[in-house]
């Protein structure tokens, strides 16, 4: 079964950067033949959308509220997403998580694989 691990979470204080990673567990999935996702859920809240990158990775999309501050990067040749989170505010803690898709990147019932998480916490 494919699955997403992510890493580069952790603890960081208000205005601090992280970046997270993702690849798949396994050598058979190829995350370049996928759009790729990042979404994240903090406590009490639903699952959002953080960023997405298409297969090509030649355009990017953002959630409003880390436009300018987040990037997301794909590097195909390593089979990993990246998302570049700088400038990082308290509301930005939650646990994020990558996920592919081969639908609408902002679409996120047509995601089919998922990763296990990886909390990001910002104090202030």
């Amino acid at each position: 079964q494919v699955q997403l691990v992510e890493s580069g979470g952790g603890l960081v204080q208000a205005g601090g950067s992280l970046r997270l990673s993702c690849e798949p567990s396994g050598r058979t999935f190829s995350t370049y033949t996928y759009g790729m996702g990042w979404f994240r859920q903090a406590p009490g809240k639903e699952r959002e959308f953080v960023a997405a990158i298409p297969r090509s990775g030649e355009t990017t999309a953002y959630a409003d509220s880390v436009k300018g501050r987040f990037t997301v990067s794909r590097d195909n040749a390593k089979n990993t997403v990246y998302l570049q989170m700088n400038s990082l505010k308290p509301e930005d803690t939650a646990v994020y998580y990558c996920a592919a898709t081969t639908g609408p990147l902002r679409v996120v019932r047509l995601y089919r694989y998922w990763g296990q998480g990886t909390q990001v916490t910002v104090s202030s």
